[in-house]
Parts: structure tokens; sequence; C-alpha cells
């Protein structure tokens, strides 16, 4: 007779979560995540097979209860502009409060340092991640973008033009800022804020004429 798990999945998801978060996935040991989901080591491989299983369960719990939901904040918002204005606030106020990503930044930033950042899956993930946060914001611009603006005219440096290049190149510009403050997040607290709050002023139609 197979013998019940006596422990909560979501729990010890979000205590592994934790830890991966703080330590990115190298620093992160066994020990650490026996000591944060209050498991043995034989508990956690028998749930999640291994470190990596309980890594990757990790990622997919902070893409749908952290990520996800501000994406579909965005998303909601009237106007694209509003929408990423109050992402970025609402990221750069969690890290002056204190919040989760205070001293922490991005989990999948984190976890793509050191030897894990060669790995084909966790570059992978991270890529998932650009791509996905990067078409909402993509997504929120095009909403904004008045198609009668555009001339077609093309730029003396050869560059890509009209309106879908212009809200491509900015969706890039504010992922690379999100990235930038993230990073910053763990290290210099006040400048993380100050990039994450400039980002929001490139959110508008008018820095996309």
């Amino acid at each position: 007779m197979a013998r019940t798990r006596a422990f909560d999945t979501d729990d010890v998801v979000q205590a592994a979560r934790e830890v991966f978060w703080t330590l990115g996935y190298d620093a992160a040991s066994m020990p650490d995540l026996e000591r944060a989901t209050g498991l043995g080591r034989s508990s956690l491989y028998n749930a999640f097979g291994s470190k990596r299983g309980l890594f990757d369960v990790a990622v997919q719990s902070y893409l749908d209860e952290v990520v996800r939901p501000r994406l579909a904040d965005v998303a909601a918002a009237s106007c694209g502009a509003d929408g990423l204005r109050g992402y970025f606030e609402s990221i750069a106020e969690a890290i002056a409060d204190g919040g989760a990503e205070r001293q922490r930044g991005c989990l999948l930033l984190t976890a793509s340092t050191g030897r894990s950042g060669q790995d084909g899956e966790v570059r992978a993930a991270v890529e998932a991640y650009r791509e996905e946060v990067t078409s909402a914001f993509a997504a929120a611009l095009q909403r904004d973008q008045d198609p009668e603006r555009s001339d077609g005219a093309a730029p003396q440096d050869g560059a890509a033009t009209g309106p879908e290049a212009r809200v491509a190149d900015r969706a890039r510009l504010l992922f690379a800022l999100l990235t930038a403050g993230m990073t910053l997040a763990r290290i210099n607290t006040r400048e993380a804020v100050a990039t994450l709050r400039q980002a929001a002023g490139f959110t508008g139609p008018l820095a996309l004429r």
C-alpha cells in the first residue's frame, strides 16, 4: 500500500522557491532545502525526483504566482501606458518597501548566474521568461499606438522602421531596464528603484513617435 504524503506540496514548493530565489540554483544546497522545507532529502527526492526537479517546479511557481499576475494587470489596464507604469512602479515600491524582490531581484536571473547559466534548460527557461515579458510589454505598447503617426519613412541609419519596429524596440528597452533594476535590487536598492522608475517614464505613446 502506497504511503500518503504527510506534507503540503504547495508549501514545500514555496519554501524551496525562497531558497532558490535568494541563493540561486548552484549555491542552494540540499541541506538548505531540507531546512527550508522541513523535509529530509529522501522525501524531497521521492516527491520531486531531484534538486533539479524541485527547482523546475519552483520556477513554475514563481512564474504563476509572481510574474504572471503582474503581467495580467498590465493586460487588464484601460490603456497600455497605465498598465506598464503600474507594473514598474509596483516592483519599485516592493523593492523600496522590503517586498519579495528586495535584495533578491528576479529568481530566473539569479538562477542563471554561476555554472547553471551554462545549462541549456536553465537558459531556455530564462529565454522563455524574456519572450513572455517582452511580448506582454509590446502588446501593451501596441494598444496605445496611433497608426496615423507613422509616416513610413526609412531612417538614415537603415534600421527597421514603422510602428511595429518601434514597439518592438521599446519593449526590448523596457525589458533591459527591468533586468537592470532587478539585478541592482541585490546590491543597491536605491539605484534599483531609480532604474525601475526611470523605465516607467518610457511607457507612454509619445516615446514611440
